[in-house]
């Protein structure tokens, strides 16, 4: 598997299980058992990533995707703040994570 796409399933991955803790519980058997299903599946996806990308790289990008992902989750379904402030600091994590990718040196 290409180690930028099981990047961004890791990722996305983050993103639903970062998401879904607001929804775990006791009460919530299936819910939570979704979640830790969710962060083992992204950490092997990110596993599988450093084995041909570096380190760093790899682990700022998927706490980057995570962080954004969130962010956005929180802002569109949970009714969090969209203050212009948060707006930019979420582009600049896209930027460090868009900067990344570029001079990762790893290959495309």
């Amino acid at each position: 598997m290409n180690p930028w796409i099981a990047l961004m399933i890791a990722g996305l991955l983050e993103v639903g299980w970062a998401s879904g803790f607001k929804f775990v519980g006791p009460q919530r058997p299936v819910t939570s058992l979704a979640v830790v299903a969710a962060m083992i599946a992204s950490f092997w996806f990110l596993w599988l990533a450093t084995q041909k990308l570096p380190i760093g790289t790899a682990y700022a990008i998927w706490t980057g995707i995570g962080a954004v992902g969130a962010a956005s989750v929180g802002i569109l379904a949970y009714g969090e703040p969209a203050t212009a402030l948060r707006i930019v600091c979420i582009v600049l994590i896209v930027a460090g994570i868009v900067g990344l990718k570029l001079f990762s040196g790893a290959p495309a």
